[in-house]
């Protein structure tokens, strides 16, 4: 069984698009491109907003709609006192958390209205995609480039660093992944535009 997960995985990352690589086929409008492919929706004015920070019910809809993750639930119905059945969002959260793709806070909560910040976003993104079971040290080798990258909590760091891998994190020009910054909608429509980008050049 090891073996054939070690082949597998070796299989996966030689067909991975280099980050750099996928990073330039970023398209000019972000924004337009996640609309069009419904992956996200314009605010009620019209407008999309761009620095709105997502929320965790918006990431865990997002999530769903963009990997199809109620194909993947195996278990029932998971109590979350602050998500009531007549929440917007109550059905993506159920996903999110049945899949484990997002993870609930003590006492049965989500705080669905909370901001998250990238970290948190990025990882959860990765878990919907599939985190690569990457060692210690390789998790360090990916991270190494990035000045700030000491700031991923450490639950965090194998799933975002399957994301750097796969090309999927928009840094700044001095490589930062400012992890700890909040997930903005623009962050959103670039790490979308991105895992496209990645599926449509990947076979």
């Amino acid at each position: 069984m090891k073996t054939q997960l070690a082949l597998y995985l070796t299989l996966v990352l030689s067909l991975a698009v280099p980050a750099q690589e996928l990073r330039s086929q970023l398209p000019p409008d972000p924004i337009a491109t996640v609309l069009k492919a419904r992956l996200m929706e314009l605010d009620r004015d019209g407008q999309f907003h761009p620095q709105r920070v997502i929320s965790r019910a918006e990431l865990a809809t997002i999530l769903v709609r963009t990997f199809q993750l109620q194909r993947r639930l195996r278990t029932v119905n998971i109590p979350v006192k602050d998500v009531p059945r007549n929440h917007w969002a109550y059905d993506s959260i159920q996903v999110v958390l049945r899949t484990g793709v997002m993870r609930g806070y003590d006492q049965g909560l989500f705080y669905p209205n909370q901001r998250i910040n990238r970290a948190e976003a990025i990882a959860s993104f990765a878990n919907a995609y599939g985190v690569f079971q990457f060692s210690d040290a390789t998790v360090a080798e990916i991270l190494a480039p990035y000045p700030d990258a000491k700031e991923i909590p450490p639950w965090a760091r194998r799933a975002v660093a399957t994301a750097l891998y796969e090309g999927l994190v928009d840094v700044d020009e001095q490589k930062r992944l400012r992890p700890l910054a909040p997930m903005t909608r623009l962050d959103m429509a670039k790490l979308l535009s991105l895992y496209l980008s990645l599926r449509e050049n990947r076979p």
